[in-house]
């Protein structure tokens, strides 16, 4: 046989030869199952998010947000840890880390979007509000970014923020329906902040058992793949709804008895649920708020200032035992 032909029949050997596949476990395949309207892109892009890092598999996540210089200024966001000015720093840590993935609106995913293509799954977030603009009655978001941008930028999802309880709370939730189409007909995931704010809700109520269960329940409803929630209180607001929590003995006297019902609030645990860090705490805390959300059925947790507002070493050494923890190490 000629080398030719030989380099011919190799060719086509090539051609034909099965491409190699990224594994998903059995696990990840449960919760892909429950996204049953879902096209092939979007779970694709799920399971990039559910297989990455250090957790890659488990059905757990550990996320790295960055969208508090809109919403707190940059001196409050990253002075604490000078380095983090620089967006190129928040991309290196979610990588050094092992993290499932990167959310950040429009100029910070853009600042590393090349140097760090296809390093960690990113989340574009496309609305964000400011301090400067404060409403307490009727808070809102703007958009400041699209869906284009997300395909442009290989995204593997949008972020969208809705206050449930604010005055503009139907119009934000009208945008969220618009974006989450195109979105998802692109092949994007879709993640929801859903955080209780507004005139229709008491301070305390923000946090409260019942509110935190309703808004992670809206937007499981508006179509979100992923949610993020605050962790609640077992304080309960609405007198209605009190009246059934109590009633139906709803357990809320430990963290994670309110987990659980947070994500039972997803749709019976079908919708991906993880919880945000809040502001920066001591870690005792922060590793048994981890324990309470990997023991109430949470799928983890999405962590900002908890994270980079430490030096990296510090930071690094924190992901590290979070995670240990989401693998049931610690």
């Amino acid at each position: 046989m000629s080398v030719t032909l030989v380099r011919r029949w190799g060719d086509r050997q090539n051609a034909t030869r099965k491409p190699k596949t990224m594994k998903l476990t059995q696990r990840v395949k449960k919760i892909l199952a429950g996204y049953e309207s879902d096209n092939p892109g979007t779970k694709a892009n799920l399971a990039r998010i559910l297989m990455q890092g250090r957790l890659r598999g488990t059905g757990h996540l550990v996320i790295l947000p960055v969208d508090q210089g809109f919403e707190h200024g940059p001196a409050r966001s990253f002075a604490p840890n000078p380095p983090s000015y620089d967006p190129l720093y928040h991309w290196q840590l979610a990588v050094d880390a092992g993290l499932s993935a990167f959310a950040a609106p429009l100029g910070m995913i853009e600042a590393g979007a090349s140097s760090f293509a296809g390093s960690v799954p990113t989340i574009l977030k496309v609305n964000s509000a400011n301090s400067l603009n404060g409403n307490n009655e009727a808070p809102t978001q703007a958009i400041t970014a699209s869906v284009g941008d997300a395909l442009r930028l290989g995204c593997s999802a949008i972020g969208y923020t809705i206050y449930p309880g604010s005055e503009r709370a139907y119009d934000m939730i009208e945008d969220l329906r618009e974006l989450a189409e195109e979105a998802k007909s692109v092949g994007l995931a879709v993640v929801v902040w859903s955080y209780p704010r507004g005139s229709y809700v008491s301070k305390e109520g923000e946090t409260g058992f019942d509110i935190v269960a309703y808004a992670a329940h809206m937007a499981a409803l508006a179509g979100a793949h992923i949610i993020k929630v605050k962790l609640p209180t077992d304080h309960l607001d609405l007198s209605a709804a009190k009246k059934v929590y109590e009633e139906q003995n709803i357990a809320r006297d430990t963290l994670t008895q309110r987990v659980s019902h947070i994500v039972q609030s997803c749709f019976g645990g079908r919708r991906i649920v993880v919880f945000s860090g809040g502001g920066k705490k001591d870690l005792v805390g922060l590793y048994e708020e981890a324990r309470a959300i990997r023991d109430g059925g949470g799928n983890g947790s999405i962590i900002g200032r908890n994270t980079f507002q430490r030096p990296k070493k510090g930071a690094l050494e924190m992901l590290d035992t979070l995670i240990n923890i989401y693998k049931g190490k610690e």
